[in-house]
């Protein structure tokens, strides 16, 4: 019973991050269940059977917060579901002692991405209002869906930094579409896992918390998306993903390093994490004084003097 609270809660906590950063539920979830002592492919199964409920409940709450380029979700999604299928068949041909490993170095390397992406560089904006075009999403999605089905996760931390970068739409319109076009390759990787584990490999209670968790999270997400920081959020989202998989690496019968190392790798990884955090803190409120300026510089737009004559 005890487990299952705590995956109702990792579920929330997910989807919470999720919803908010437009990545990061699969890949959670995934490193914790892995830590946990799951299967790859099982773990990869049970998380990818979940996100097809909470990817349609945070799909629906980003349409009602008007956060969706439908556009973008039918470019993206349908090579998405193509290459997580792909994917998912993939990974249950390997081995549980091969598959684990190569799942947290994945994890790992999405780890650093978002961590390095949005404490370095923040979210780009440059380019709003451009269309981004079929032949950027196609192949972006086919690869994301493929990484996400391996890895237990990736559909977000190489689709939503991919779009940011490009800086075509706002933000908030990234991570609604994101997330409601990840509900097709929920399906299409879970149809792959099914196709290759069967459903007697899979702990459907498991999947049943998880769901359940994000469910209630989706909606709080979609509205936090419009209020909370992307830049520290995803610095420490990005930091939890390294430690953890550090961890699992570190532990397992690659490496299986000395108590010792695995102290001092743990410390080193938890004091650039924190550092990491603090200036992306710094970065966002140095950014909303240089706004703050600005505004107050230009006057008041055309529409508030309207409103005050």
């Amino acid at each position: 019973m005890r487990s299952l609270i705590l995956l109702g809660l990792v579920g929330f906590a997910a989807q919470l991050v999720d919803g908010s950063l437009g990545m990061a539920y699969g890949v959670t979830s995934t490193t914790l269940l892995l830590a946990a002592g799951t299967g790859a492919a099982a773990t990869s199964a049970t998380v990818h059977l979940a996100e097809i409920g909470t990817t349609l409940a945070s799909g629906l709450a980003h349409w009602r917060f008007g956060n969706i380029d439908w556009k973008v979700v039918g470019k993206i999604g349908v090579p998405g579901a193509l290459g997580a299928f792909a994917g998912a068949t993939f990974l249950s041909s390997l081995s549980t002692e091969f598959a684990a490993p190569i799942m947290s170095i994945i994890l790992l390397s999405l780890g650093l991405y978002v961590l390095i992406r949005f404490t370095a560089y923040g979210l780009p904006r440059g380019n709003l209002g451009k269309p981004l075009r079929k032949r950027f999403l196609a192949p972006l999605g086919l690869v994301a869906g493929f990484v996400d089905a391996t890895g237990g996760g990736g559909w977000g931390p190489v689709g939503t930094p991919a779009i940011l970068a490009s800086g075509r739409i706002p933000p908030r319109k990234v991570i609604g579409s994101i997330d409601a076009s990840e509900f097709l390759v929920a399906i299409a990787a879970s149809a792959g896992f099914l196709a290759g584990l069967g459903s007697e490999n899979i702990d459907f209670a498991w999947v049943g918390v998880l769901l359940l968790g994000g469910v209630i999270a989706a909606p709080i997400a979609a509205w936090l998306v419009r209020h909370i920081p992307p830049r520290i959020l995803g610095s420490a989202v990005g930091g939890v993903i390294v430690l953890t998989n550090v961890r699992t690496l570190l532990r397992g019968e690659w490496v299986d390093a000395p108590g010792g190392v695995q102290t001092v790798a743990y410390v080193t990884i938890a004091a650039l994490w924190a550092a990491a955090v603090a200036y992306s803190a710094r970065e966002h409120h140095r950014e909303k004084a240089i706004e703050a300026a600005d505004a107050e510089l230009l006057g008041p737009a055309p529409e508030e003097e309207t409103a005050r004559a």
